[in-house]
């Protein structure tokens, strides 16, 4: 793999003259002006070297759209006329300020008693489908059936959908959308930048008796979810739960009442994505790639490149791999004190192959070096360059010797070696430039 001499910083810009954030013409992420106080990005494109993403074509989001396709939002109604059902006219989507899903069209909030359909609560969902009484047979009947009601009105207000050739981006420090599940479906070409995606909380999860063994409750939204999706770039964006954290959720049928699914997962055949620069934090299941060990049309897709990314306080799946191919380096993890329901964060799983490099992992005393990786009949970790507390870490080595006997060994092997990706910094350079740059609000300072 190729290094560079010198990192690059989130916000290193070469200054042009003009006006180009309103011209057509597209110009690279390293090369666009900052305008007054807060630099206008929306015309920039993701570097030619910049992870998978760069590769077979680039992404340029809505880099080309004409002045009638570009737009400055403040609300539900007007986001949803400029997405256009998820239409691949280029067009470039500016956010002001935070604009909550849950509203009406009048841009009055809803709650989850607004939604609430056909005699459904959580009340009688729990005296219904109680394991004690019920069993483990799947829920049906009549509570079953308003839940389902209620979740397809609550679906049709925060399931927002995101075409093709587009990019959408915050205007400010605290731009973003909340409580909304961002899909992008089929699509390609597509920049998220500049945002803070936050808190898609389903109203109404479902109980899964079998689920784990144990049974468990399954909520129905990620905050973004890319689905056959190619081209992808996200940087800059900050994911979280919000004021409502699945830890603040209560206990029923002996599982946590959780309200929120995954972060950022890319899943079904998705592929050329890279994340950066971004921010995870206080989250369950944080990113999975790939969704499912049976899936087998994933082969040689799932291509993704995780680069200057902070996962904070996630308890697991920073990333959970499947089938792809994905390049983890120069990222933050930091495991709280008080985290003591944290599971792992790289997991391998079927057919992955990972290149793991220059990470830095920090962790009370609690969370050994072998927590930090997770196999489910995984296939291959290439892992260098990263450091434990301070110190560096061989996380394939202390992996097999901690698990030898109970789980599948890891080998280093990896068929196909990362081609395209920025400098590579070294963990503790890392570590403190995330800790400064990554995040909404500091895109391009």
């Amino acid at each position: 793999m190729r290094s560079a001499l010198r990192p690059r910083r989130a916000g290193a810009r070469i200054a042009l003259a003009g006006a180009l954030a309103a011209a057509l013409t597209a110009v690279p992420a390293s090369a666009q002006p900052e305008s007054g106080r807060y630099p206008d990005l929306s015309r920039e494109v993701l570097a030619a070297d910049d992870g998978w993403a760069a590769a077979e074509g680039g992404t340029t989001g809505g880099s080309a759209a004409d002045a009638a396709h570009v737009y400055t939002l403040r609300t539900r109604a007007g986001l949803v006329r400029a997405l256009d059902g998820g239409s691949d006219v280029p067009k470039i989507i500016r956010i002001a300020g935070v604009i909550d899903a849950n509203t009406d069209d009048a841009g009055r909030p809803l709650s989850c008693a607004d939604y609430a359909a056909d005699g459904y609560s959580v009340a009688g969902y729990l005296a219904a489908y109680d394991p004690r009484v019920w069993g483990a047979a799947k829920p049906s009947g009549p509570q079953e059936e308003a839940r389902r009601a209620s979740a397809a009105r609550q679906a049709e207000r925060v399931t927002l959908t995101v075409g093709s050739n587009t990019t959408l981006i915050g205007t400010g420090p605290h731009s973003g959308l909340r409580g909304a599940a961002l899909q992008i479906e089929d699509a390609r070409n597509v920049i998220v930048r500049d945002l803070e995606l936050s808190d898609a909380y389903d109203c109404f999860p479902v109980w899964q008796p079998n689920s784990g063994g144990l049974g468990d409750w399954k909520s129905a939204y990620d905050t973004l979810w890319l689905r056959g999706a190619r081209n992808i770039w996200v940087d800059h964006v900050t994911f979280d739960d919000g004021r409502r954290p699945d830890s603040a959720e209560p206990v029923y049928f002996g599982r946590n009442f959780l309200r929120h699914d995954g972060l950022l997962d890319i899943t079904n055949g998705s592929d050329l994505v890279t994340v950066s620069w971004s921010r995870f934090s206080g989250h369950d299941k944080a990113m999975l790639v790939g969704n499912g060990d049976g899936v087998v049309t994933d082969r040689g897709k799932l291509r993704v490149t995780l680069h200057h990314n902070e996962f904070a306080d996630v308890v697991q799946r920073a990333p959970r791999v499947r089938f792809g191919q994905v390049h983890v380096y120069n990222n933050r993890y930091v495991v709280p004190e008080d985290a003591h329901d944290y599971r792992y964060s790289i997991g391998v799983s079927t057919e992955s192959a990972l290149v793991v490099e220059n990470n830095a992992f920090t962790t009370p005393a609690h969370v050994e070096a072998a927590d930090l990786v997770k196999s489910w009949n995984g296939s291959a970790l290439l892992a260098r360059g990263n450091v434990f507390n301070g110190y560096p870490v061989d996380l394939l080595t202390i992996y097999n010797a901690y698990n030898s006997g109970s789980e599948r060994d890891l080998t280093d092997q990896v068929d196909r070696l990362p081609e395209l990706y920025g400098p590579v910094e070294s963990a503790a350079e890392a570590d403190r430039a995330v800790a400064r740059h990554a995040g909404a609000g500091r895109a391009g300072r």
